[in-house]
C-alpha cells in the first residue's frame, strides 16, 4: 500500500469540497499539476481513475488522494451513476510518496544555521495516510463530509471556517485510521518498542545488548528497524531525545551546564556540551543566553 506522509506542524489546510455525481457512461475530468491535494469518496457507483502509471476502482465506501503534481485521468467510462464527494486540500509543509515499489523518500530537517532559536521547540510528527484505502468508518465520513457541505456558504465567516478546519482535521484522522486497522509490520513494530524503551530510560547508560534483551530483539536488528522507521541508529535517537531533555533544564530551571548533563545522561560534561553544539550549532550557555536577562547564569 502506498501512503502519503506530512510532517506536522503545519498541519494540512482544508480549502473546499462537495458532493458529484458522473452519469452512465460519463468521465471524471483528465487534469495534471493541480497544485493541491484532491480527495475523493465514493458513495454509490464505481469511480474508474489513474494517477500517471497506476490505475485505481473507487468503490463505495473508499477513497483516493490524487497528488498535486501528478497526471490524473480516467481509465474508463462509469458503468452506472457514480456519486462522489471531492476535497482539496493544501499541504505548506514537507511532504512524502511512500510507494513498496519505490525507495521510500526521507523528510530532511532543515540545516541547524536555517532554524529559528525558540524558547520551546514544537516537536513535528508524521501524519502517515493510506493514499487508496476502505474506510474504516464510512458513514463517519460521509457525516463529516455533509458538515463540511452546510457550512460551506458561510465560509466567509472566520468562526465557520476555523470550525472547517477542525472538522477537516477529523476527516484525515478517519483516513488515519483505515492504515491503523492493519497489522504493523515486523520492523515498524520493533521500531516503536525500541523507541518507547529509550524515551523511558534516557538518562541510563545505552547498551545494545540490554535493549536487545529487554525487546527480545537482536541489536542489529532492532538498528535496521529504527533506521528504516526513524532515519536514524538507536544511539542517535537516544542523542537526540537528551539534547531535547537538555534544552527543557537549559530553560527551565538555573541547574548548572554539568548538572544538566548528568540529569540527561551524559557521563561527562565536555561530551554534553561537544554534541550539544553539533546539533544545535551553539553551546549549553549559549543556547541559555539567547533567553536569559540574568547574567548570573549565563
Amino acid at each position: 500500500m502506498a501512503y502519503l506522509t506530512f510532517t506536522v506542524p503545519p498541519i494540512p489546510h482544508y480549502i473546499t469540497s462537495g458532493l458529484s455525481y458522473i452519469p452512465q457512461g460519463g468521465h471524471h475530468p483528465s487534469r495534471s499539476n493541480i497544485q493541491v491535494f484532491d480527495l475523493l469518496i465514493t458513495t454509490a457507483g464505481c469511480l474508474y481513475i489513474g494517477e500517471e502509471d497506476a490505475r485505481y476502482e473507487v468503490r463505495p465506501g473508499q477513497a483516493i488522494i490524487l497528488r498535486p503534481d501528478r497526471y490524473h485521468y480516467s481509465t474508463q467510462p462509469c458503468e452506472e451513476l457514480t456519486w462522489t464527494y471531492w476535497l482539496h486540500f493544501h499541504a505548506s509543509g514537507s511532504w512524502a510518496h511512500d510507494d513498496p515499489r519505490m525507495e521510500p523518500l526521507l523528510l530532511e530537517e532543515p540545516p541547524v544555521s536555517e532554524r529559528e532559536i525558540e524558547a520551546f521547540v514544537v516537536a513535528p510528527f508524521s501524519l502517515r495516510i493510506p493514499q487508496y484505502t476502505t474506510l474504516l468508518h464510512p458513514e463517519k465520513m460521509y457525516d463529516l463530509l455533509e458538515q463540511l457541505a452546510q457550512l460551506q456558504p458561510h465560509a466567509h465567516v472566520s468562526s465557520v471556517r476555523m470550525s472547517e478546519q477542525l472538522v477537516f482535521q477529523e476527516v484525515l484522522r478517519q483516513l488515519a485510521l483505515s492504515s491503523d486497522s492493519e497489522t504493523p509490520s515486523a520492523a515498524r513494530t520493533c521500531a516503536e518498542k525500541a523507541a518507547s524503551y529509550l524515551r523511558q530510560h534516557y538518562r541510563e547508560a545505552f547498551s545494545a545488548k540490554q535493549i536487545g534483551d529487554e525487546l527480545n530483539f537482536h541489536p542489529v536488528y532492532i538498528a535496521r528497524c529504527m533506521q528504516k522507521e526513524y532515519g536514524c541508529s538507536p544511539v542517535a535517537y537516544l542523542l537526540h531525545i537528551r539534547i531535547e531533555q537538555a534544552k527543557l533544564l537549559l530553560m527551565q530551571t538555573n541547574l548548572p551546564v554539568a548538572h544538566i548533563a548528568q540529569e540527561v545522561g551524559f557521563e561527562q560534561a565536555a561530551y554534553f556540551t561537544a554534541s550539544f553544539t553539533k546539533l544545535e550549532g551553539m553551546s549549553p550557555r549559549s543556547y541559555r543566553q539567547q533567553f536569559s536577562k540574568d547574567k548570573r547564569f549565563r
